[in-house]
């Protein structure tokens, strides 16, 4: 990251640079473009076509769907391979409608999105306001992941999010861009967490995603539907540092209304009163709750499980899955 992309070490502000029209960006550009073309038909036209380009990604992309088919196998065993290559088509088929409905409130008002978004739980972040609290939300890697972030913030409310940034510098600026176009502010995860919680505390609604890979060293192993993960215990040291309701949320794209449900449970308030592993598994608890109606939705092509015991062979490396 580069020194100008940053204002007071506080806020990360994509910059673009001169070099972003050399032709090993082409390619890029291309894609792009190609998206926000995908983006104009209603999306009741584009969807189908759409799920069917995802499916057959699916199909060629291998290593993507290998580590789906290791992370459904450990999380759900006890549905039949059959089952589990259909959630991964499916998953496929959701992808690119995401991304394309990411890419049409990208290029359009919000209001011409929010039209087609369903909130459910609206109610718990109106009693939430009304006692003044900050906010973390919780949110699962779900392949709209960003929507409901961008969607907050045209609607008003400040909004503040960690992010990774991308190997490639255009796509990291590109994407960025498209974060950042109805305000609120993104922190690098390697600018440290000190960034994210100074926003909170000024009142911006954080936005923390729960289920990365962290490593062993600050993580607890523990269960996660039928298998186990490392899992950092952060919110519970966050939600007390920035005196924050912890708050679960999830986006799922329904392809056949074509209509973004965002689903929002209650408040993690039982967290001051647990231990790490505790803490921990009622992080993992929540995802569980809030991806199982919805499987399809979720990013099984993530190296989820990486992290073992002492011991145990990392699952992507094991020649018997």
């Amino acid at each position: 990251m580069q020194e100008n992309n940053r204002i007071n070490n506080i806020e990360f502000i994509p910059q673009f640079e001169k070099s972003f029209l050399h032709p090993r960006y082409w390619g890029v550009w291309l894609g792009v473009g190609l998206m926000a073309l995908a983006s104009l038909p209603p999306a009741r036209f584009r969807d189908p076509l759409l799920a069917s380009l995802g499916r057959t990604v699916g199909k060629v992309a291998k290593s993507a769907r290998r580590r789906a088919r290791i992370n459904l196998l450990l999380c759900l065993p006890d549905l039949s391979e059959q089952q589990r290559e259909q959630i991964i088509d499916d998953m496929f088929a959701c992808a690119p409608q995401s991304m394309i409905l990411m890419a049409e409130l990208a290029r359009s008002k919000a209001e011409k999105v929010l039209k087609r978004v369903d909130w459910h739980g609206a109610e718990i972040l109106d009693k939430i306001r009304q006692e003044g609290r900050n906010v973390i939300f919780l949110v699962p890697h779900g392949w709209a992941v960003d929507l409901p972030a961008m969607l907050l913030a045209a609607s008003g409310q400040p909004m503040a999010a960690m992010f990774h940034n991308q190997s490639n510098p255009l796509v990291d600026y590109l994407w960025n861009v498209v974060r950042r176009k109805f305000g609120g502010r993104l922190h690098a995860r390697n600018d440290g967490i000190k960034p994210f919680i100074s926003s909170v505390r000024q009142g911006y609604w954080g936005y923390y995603l729960p289920d990365q890979d962290h490593g062993a060293e600050h993580s607890e192993f523990v269960d996660f539907f039928a298998t186990y993960k490392a899992t950092l215990p952060a919110v519970g040291r966050l939600m007390k540092v920035c005196k924050a309701a912890i708050v679960p949320l999830f986006p799922v794209y329904n392809s056949k209304t074509s209509r973004l449900a965002i689903y929002i449970r209650p408040p993690m308030d039982d967290l001051p009163a647990l231990d790490d592993v505790a803490i921990a598994r009622r992080m993992n608890q929540e995802v569980e709750h809030l991806i199982s109606p919805n499987l399809e939705q979720y990013t099984w092509i993530l190296k989820l499980l990486k992290t073992r015991k002492t011991g145990e062979i990392e699952p992507y490396s094991r020649h018997d899955l």
